[in-house]
């Protein structure tokens, strides 16, 4: 059987997890999908990426490889700058159908960020919720 979409973003993330094994990304990956709802997708990754910090680059090129790879028509590769160009539009190109597409690429984001979430939080990388779940 073929493994579902939801699987395959708890895979992704199970595996990105465990290489960033720090409470900063843990953090950072906790308050990343209120930061995406209160300024947008595109203003958040750029903010991720002008911070330069390791957990903020590490985050970032979580959430762009993981559009690269839902997205692999549009979006040429995991870069920063592909990405963002992909999430931009073409200037001359169906506004309502690259709503749509930004507004997909922002919900498959948020999806992927439970699964980053809950692992950073089950190992052990955030503050200690006291067995809250996110």
């Amino acid at each position: 059987m073929k493994e579902s979409l939801d699987q395959r973003r708890a895979r992704f993330a199970w595996t990105k997890v465990q290489q960033s094994q720090s409470g900063e990304y843990s953090k950072l990956a906790k308050g990343a999908p209120a930061l995406i709802m209160q300024s947008g997708l595109m203003p958040v990754l750029a903010f991720y990426k002008d911070k330069g910090k390791s957990h903020h680059e590490a985050l970032l090129h979580h959430l762009c490889e993981w559009l690269c790879v839902t997205y692999s028509g549009r979006i040429a590769n995991a870069q920063f700058e592909s990405v963002m160009t992909a999430l931009m539009g073409n200037a001359n190109g169906n506004a309502a159908e690259h709503a749509r597409f930004y507004q997909q690429a922002t919900e498959e984001t948020m999806a992927l960020l439970r699964w980053i979430r809950q692992f950073a939080a089950a190992m052990g990388n955030g503050e200690g919720n006291g067995g809250r779940h996110a």
